[in-house]
């Protein structure tokens, strides 16, 4: 049973900013719940090929993965896949205008793996509610 979520908020703020904050790793531990540390496993800027490397906790297990950017135009959308990770997922960010405000869309898709699978049944509405609470808590940070 694959997970194919995906959620949106829309954000009080400029289309630039919100995208830039979103594509700074050293921001992910403040607004994805889940995630510890994260940090781009080569030099900045983030672009094409960059790798990020996490540390996460998810059914109360410690995961490290790391993502790799296949997708990145500057204010519109950042796209990254699984290269080493227990679940191997695509994320989506896309950032769209409107008006004053930015509509911020974040599509997460995998397959859940080894431990994972084992709760399949749970892992999308988890999914689903994590990557919900993180937009909220994303806007609350970026609306301050």
């Amino acid at each position: 049973m694959g997970v194919d979520v995906t959620a949106e908020v829309t954000i009080a703020c400029p289309r630039d900013e919100v995208f830039a904050y979103v594509v700074n790793p050293g921001n992910d531990p403040a607004w994805i719940g889940g995630v510890r540390d994260a940090r781009l496993a080569g030099e900045p800027p983030v672009a094409v090929g960059t790798r990020v490397e996490r540390v996460a906790s998810f059914l109360g297990r410690r995961i490290e993965y790391v993502n790799e950017v296949v997708a990145l135009e500057p204010g519109r959308l950042l796209r990254m896949r699984s290269v080493v990770a227990p679940f191997p997922m695509e994320i989506a960010y896309e950032f769209e205008d409107r008006g004053a405000a930015t509509a911020f869309r974040n599509r997460v898709q995998g397959e859940p793996g080894r431990f994972f699978a084992l709760a399949s049944p749970l892992v999308g509405r988890l999914v689903r509610r994590s990557v919900s609470r993180d937009l909220k808590r994303l806007r609350g940070l970026l609306e301050r």
